[in-house]
């Protein structure tokens, strides 16, 4: 007994001293909390005065049956190199994973070979020297970490749901792509809208300026009020010439969303009016927002992926054990390459523990905390601007639907007394000058009409995308 209490005394110290000269994390930890809808002050998207909907669709432009659009917004998927590059990093991501899934299996590797040498008298156990001696060699290694503490199951959890991440931003960016070329083609709609009305009102003073004209010469106008009338002849031919400019910037702007060359933009047909549609909300909009966003669920798995992440870098810190075995043949000139002197095999399980690494352990779990940090306060941002950019698209969509309606009307008034003065001068009641003076009012309406339908379609395209654009969620569960 006494004998056995001699023994175990050391071994018990040893234990202690290993274990005890373990590095610890103590103190390290992030700092950053979880945003959550309701911390999250949105009292405005509570009285909002939309209609109820349902959430909008994953094909939600089709709403404006444009064959056209819908083409634009496939070769736009399939060929814009934003696009290709955000494919690009999920398919990395998807590579990482892998890797980490190998990680965490045996390694196994085969390997053989045929050497030949000429040995020196140091080199030779027989002290002679100027010998051949061919080795022949063939074996398998095994080498397994046993990963007692989780670490490399963390790496590989934090590797998928990055992955996971990456695959989800891909979504997001398809969703911001399509939206781009819907507003994009709603640009080119109002371009050509603003070339038509500069075309009437170049109509309109081109008359107008012939009836001066004549005035002048009858001693009707002065010299001045002629100057005045080519004055505004020139300006209407000036803003004619830029609306023509900007439907071709327009093309250029849209062609370069498709990935499609300068050329492309030859293609695109002048557009149909996209019909506006009825901007609308979720009733569920506080309890689903968080999985119908793509952009916020990406930040939530990164969030997760950097969770595993600390807790893969926290296993460091304890003992680990390696298992690493070998066999094979080795024979020399004149043995037998089967013989089983010949053969050879040895297994080594090693023990790793970190004794005198503390700093830089200590620091690696900082550096994976403040990833952690980072993560978290990139989801509330993401979280924030979500919540403000449907309430701040809910509010200008109220606004423009108001002022359509007024605007409208104003369009509709003017409309009737143009009508009403070409009445009058054809039964000979008014003059033509009377018709035109009233005509540039209703130009001016019409322009201001254009411009308030052109950004209620850009609004209602930037709430569905505030809206998550029919993105379809993943449970993501944080442990």
């Amino acid at each position: 007994m006494l004998k056995m209490t001699r023994c175990a005394r050391p071994l018990s110290l040893a234990a202690l001293v290993v274990m005890g000269g373990c590095v610890n994390y103590a103190g390290i930890d992030h700092r950053q909390t979880l945003l959550t809808p309701e911390g999250a002050p949105s009292a405005s998207l509570a009285d909002a005065r939309l209609p109820a909907a349902p959430w909008p669709t994953d094909n939600w432009w089709q709403q404006y049956a444009d064959a056209q659009l819908d083409r634009l917004v496939a070769k736009a998927w399939a060929s814009n190199p934003g696009l290709q590059e955000v494919r690009a990093r999920a398919d990395k991501a998807n590579a990482y994973q892998e890797y980490y899934d190998a990680d965490c299996a045996p390694q196994v590797d085969a390997a053989g070979g045929v050497s030949r040498s000429r040995l020196s008298r140091s080199e030779d156990f027989a002290g002679q020297g100027n010998r051949y001696v061919s080795v022949r060699s063939l074996g398998v290694t095994f080498d397994y970490d046993l990963d007692l503490w989780g670490g490399k199951r963390s790496a590989w959890e934090a590797s998928v749901n990055q992955a996971r991440a990456a695959e989800v931003e891909l979504q997001s960016a398809r969703l911001l792509l399509a939206a781009n070329v819907v507003k994009a083609y709603n640009q080119l709609t109002y371009a050509w809208d603003v070339v038509d009305l500069s075309e009437r009102d170049l109509k309109r003073l081109r008359n107008l300026q012939s009836l001066t004209g004549d005035r002048f010469h009858n001693g009707l106008d002065n010299k001045s009020q002629l100057q005045r009338v080519d004055g505004l002849v020139a300006r209407a031919e000036a803003s004619l010439l830029g609306a023509r400019s900007d439907v071709e910037i327009a093309r250029l702007q849209l062609s370069a969303l498709l990935g499609a060359g300068v050329d492309g933009a030859r293609d695109i047909v002048r557009p149909k009016p996209l019909k506006s549609t009825e901007a609308a909300l979720p009733e569920s909009l506080h309890a689903e927002l968080l999985g119908r966003r793509p952009d916020i669920v990406a930040a939530r798995w990164r969030v997760e992926a950097e969770s595993r992440t600390v807790a893969s870098v926290k296993t460091r810190f304890y003992p680990n054990i390696n298992l690493r075995a070998a066999g094979g043949i080795h024979a020399m000139s004149g043995d037998s390459f089967n013989d089983t002197v010949s053969r050879f095999w040895n297994i080594t399980p090693t023990v790793t523990v970190p004794l005198f690494d503390a700093g830089r352990l200590r620091a690696d779990l900082k550096q994976s905390n403040a990833d952690l940090d980072l993560a978290i306060a990139r989801y509330n941002a993401t979280l924030n601007t979500a919540l403000h950019q449907v309430a701040t698209s809910v509010t200008e969509l109220q606004a423009v639907n108001r002022q359509i309606g007024l605007q409208r009307t104003a369009r509709d008034t003017a409309q009737s007394s143009f009508d009403l003065a070409v009445e009058r001068f054809e039964v000979g009641e008014n003059n033509f000058l009377d018709s035109l003076n009233i005509e540039e009012q209703l130009i001016e309406d019409e322009l201001r009409l254009a411009l308030l339908s052109s950004k209620q379609i850009d609004l209602a395209v930037g709430l569905v995308t505030a809206l998550g654009g029919g993105y379809q969620p993943e449970s993501v569960n944080v442990q």
